[in-house]
């Protein structure tokens, strides 16, 4: 597995991550995906406090016990459970942040998080007080270093030009290249990107055709325009999922993608996936097939 480094941090994550939110909750079965995983090469794990309602950062924290030095481990904060746990609301204080690194830190069964993230974000938020939180966190080696999960490249450029964030994550995939506009905005600050939905809901899977015909479209693509596009793709390369990953992976920007798994052979058909080169040529010629869509809100 290759490694890439996350911002300007000094910390080395695997080009692919398991993204821990799909983990079952039996812990027998998370351990089965967890241990494949390792077994596999990748190094990079990363829950949030909101999964499951804290129950994700328990099942991550023992199936990674006597591992801790071996891998690099990311969550997130700032969704805040209402009490009654009948949905959440929004902090990014700096107070919540400093209290709730100390509840993940128990759940996982960790004394220090490699990155902490602030789990969205709007331009009402106290920005500079979130990052104050961090790079206080950071003085007192609870974190290494930290980032925000968001797709507003006004809240992530304000982020950015605030602190020292290492990365930013956001949804980025074939189907949806809104991001890369951002990319070097985000490396210029120091950042670096690291992606989620990569396959894009299995649509960039083996069985993109069917899940397509089941959806109502993905994004700016309509169902019908989503079908066109993904029967050229497969017509055109002979492993969609392949090609989905390394044309993420393209980008130096780029640190790594977390891919979810809810079962051992999920995790399996990604790694065959990405071990399956794929040249700079079939790259570009698949990019023809594909919008170049850009955010509508939330600009600059």
């Amino acid at each position: 597995m290759n490694k890439r480094e996350l911002g300007q941090s000094g910390i080395m994550v695997s080009e692919i991550g398991l993204g821990c939110m799909s983990l079952p909750t039996n812990q027998r079965e998370a351990q089965l995906i967890v241990d494949a995983a390792i077994e596999h090469g990748i190094t990079y794990f990363d829950t949030a406090d909101l999964y499951d309602k804290g129950k994700n950062e328990d099942v991550v924290g023992h199936a990674l016990k006597g591992k801790r030095q071996d891998i690099i481990l990311a969550s997130k904060v700032g969704n805040k459970w209402n009490e009654d746990a009948s949905g959440w609301t929004w902090d990014s204080s700096k107070s919540y942040i400093t209290s709730q690194i100390k509840e993940s830190l128990q759940r996982l069964q960790t004394d220090y998080l490699d990155l902490y993230q602030l789990h969205g974000g709007t331009m009402e938020d106290d920005l500079e007080e979130a990052v104050d939180a961090f790079e206080s966190l950071k003085k007192e080696g609870l974190i290494r270093a930290y980032g925000i999960s968001s797709i507003r490249p006004n809240v992530i450029h304000r982020f950015l030009r605030n602190g020292k964030a290492s990365s930013v994550m956001m949804q980025y995939s074939m189907l949806d290249r809104r991001p890369e506009e951002w990319f070097d905005m985000i490396a210029s600050h120091s950042g670096s990107v690291v992606t989620r939905g990569s396959l894009a809901k299995g649509l960039l899977t083996p069985d993109a055709l069917k899940r397509a015909e089941k959806s109502d479209g993905y994004g700016e693509y309509k169902k019908e325009a989503l079908i066109e596009t993904l029967s050229q793709l497969t017509q055109t390369t002979q492993n969609l999922h392949s090609a989905a990953l390394a044309f993420v992976l393209q980008y130096d920007q780029v640190s790594a993608i977390l891919a979810g798994a809810s079962s051992v052979n999920q995790l399996v058909e990604t790694m065959q996936a990405y071990h399956q080169p794929m040249t700079p040529e079939q790259l570009a010629h698949l990019k023809e097939y594909l919008r170049a869509d850009i955010y509508k809100d939330h600009r600059l």
